[in-house]
This record gives structure tokens, C-alpha cells and sequence, in this order.
């Protein structure tokens, strides 16, 4: 999976349609193996990126649970604790 593509669901405060764009664009980008189309191809990329931006809109507003919502920045500070961890010289 993309590095780049991160878990949208549960976070207080909920995630912006900026933050599903993005994922989708980072999402298309991998499929489909081009970082930036051709002029050629460049209407069924932004195409494909609106309609999957849709779909993931939907499904996160869609989907429910019983935990509590996560935190931006203590998830943040996690992703770079283990970061650290991993990448250590």
C-alpha cells in the first residue's frame, strides 16, 4: 500500500474532504502507475479521482463504531515514536 495513504475513520476532529481527495489522488496515483498523466490521459485520472473521493466520502460517513475517536496529534506522535524506532541509526 502507499505509504502516503493513511486511516481517514475515527479521528476527532473527522477527516476533511481535502484529506479523502488527497487519498484518493495518492490512491489513483498507485494504480495506475502515473505521478502526474499525460495530456492524453489526464481527464479519466482527475476522473477517477472525483468518483473515488465520492465513494470513500460515503463509506466514512457510512461506517460506525463503539471506540472512542482517535486524536490527531497522539496519533501523529505515535506514527513518528515508531518511525524513529524503526529507522534508528
Amino acid at each position: 500500500m502507499c505509504r502516503n495513504i493513511k486511516n481517514l475513520f475515527n479521528f476527532d476532529p473527522p477527516v476533511t474532504d481535502e484529506e479523502i481527495r488527497d487519498a484518493s489522488l495518492q490512491f489513483v496515483r498507485k494504480i495506475s502507475g502515473f505521478t502526474k498523466p499525460s495530456k492524453a490521459n489526464e481527464a479519466p485520472f482527475l476522473s477517477a479521482v472525483d468518483e473515488i473521493s465520492l465513494i470513500s466520502g460515503r463509506l466514512l460517513a457510512a461506517l460506525e463504531t463503539n471506540a472512542p475517536p482517535k486524536d490527531r496529534e497522539e496519533e501523529a506522535a505515535k506514527k513518528k515514536a515508531r518511525s524513529a524506532e524503526r529507522f534508528a541509526v
